[in-house]
């Protein structure tokens, strides 16, 4: 497995899903899990040390310290999503303000599919393959904004 998506609740499963499904469009073989950082700690740190995992997504939201959790268990990389809630400022604050030494990358409030895309963007700098699927895939988002530039008369 390349990428596993955890999320801190059952509730954000919807989220996780979005992130799965960028990453099954590109093939890249990932598996969603939950475990919180503050209700199952064990349970997240058997998840991280027993995973195969080249990448982690993290998503939790209030406190949001799933990420650096998972960051201070591995040295691969990890990238944090911050969710919305009831106080969206803390949850991007906690995932963007890391102490040195246990970085985690941070994608902005809600972003999922960027937080799988930018597994697929680390994934290809070693895989030609994945880096043609990505540039396509790029090339294709320029296309649909021609299109949508042409009907609203531009």
């Amino acid at each position: 497995m390349d990428v596993l998506v955890i999320l801190g609740s059952k509730s954000d499963a919807d989220r996780g899903e979005k992130a799965v499904a960028i990453l099954e469009e590109f093939g890249v073989p990932s598996k969603l899990v939950v475990a919180s950082a503050h209700r199952t700690p064990d349970r997240l740190r058997r998840v991280v040390e027993d995973s195969d995992a080249r990448i982690f997504v993290a998503m939790a939201g209030m406190s949001a310290a799933l990420p650096g959790t998972v960051a201070a268990l591995t040295t691969r990389p990890v990238i944090g999503v911050p969710l919305s809630g009831k106080l969206n400022l803390d949850s991007v604050l906690a995932v963007t303000q890391m102490p040195p030494g246990i970085p985690v990358a941070a994608v902005s409030l809600d972003g999922a599919e960027n937080a799988a895309l930018l597994a697929v963007e680390i994934l290809a700098l070693a895989d030609p393959e994945l880096q043609a699927r990505l540039e396509a895939y790029r090339e294709g988002m320029r296309e649909a904004i021609a299109k949508d530039s042409q009907i609203v008369g531009g």
